[in-house]
């Protein structure tokens, strides 16, 4: 599995332009304050545990609110486009193409490869731009970290591990048992 990589640029940041005239080549190619992260395609483990959350948050969704899966992009600014990989928003958020209005919630489910991505970078964006709520699945513990918004601050709120339950309120209430999220359908 290759390395996450940080493509620096010559001259101009990079903008969500330039990130449009990229190649479909199977990366993920993301913007943060103008640096050009690029990612390998997921492994088979972390798309389950994607899917598996999607379908859970998709079950507790309230009407008002719409979830997606990865790649959609979020770009709050003009030197930022981000692809968490399950989002919610407000309905009335919901562009054609982009979104760019603040998270309901956005999730990352970390890999060897985006580890130090999701946790520092993606959180500190994700944390000043607004986003109500962000959660950290780590397939391999497997763990879920749990921050909301207060005060234009992160805080935890209960971290679940293996087949402990996180009741969770935010964005709106939903139970997640992080060992559940990783494991194969019947």
């Amino acid at each position: 599995m290759g390395v996450m990589a940080v493509m620096p640029r010559t001259g101009e940041e990079w903008t969500v332009d330039d990130l449009d005239r990229l190649p479909d080549d199977g990366l993920q190619y993301e913007l943060l304050d103008g640096l050009l992260l690029v990612t390998p395609a997921p492994v088979l483990a972390h798309q389950r545990a994607i899917g598996n959350l999607h379908l859970l948050l998709r079950a507790a969704c309230p009407p008002g609110y719409e979830v997606f899966l990865s790649p959609v992009d979020w770009r709050p600014d003009r030197r930022t486009s981000l692809q968490p990989d399950v989002l919610i928003v407000r309905n009335e958020a919901v562009a054609t193409q982009n979104i760019t209005a603040p998270l309901v919630l956005a999730v990352e489910v970390l890999s060897p490869s985006t580890r130090r991505k999701d946790l520092l970078l993606k959180r500190s964006k994700y944390e000043e731009s607004g986003v109500r709520s962000y959660w950290v699945l780590d397939p391999a513990e497997p763990s879920l970290l749990a921050l909301d918004l207060q005060e234009g601050a992160y805080v935890a709120t209960p971290h679940a591990r293996g087949a402990e339950r996180a009741a969770l309120a935010t964005p709106f209430p939903v139970d997640v048992v992080p060992a559940e999220l990783v494991r194969p359908a019947p």
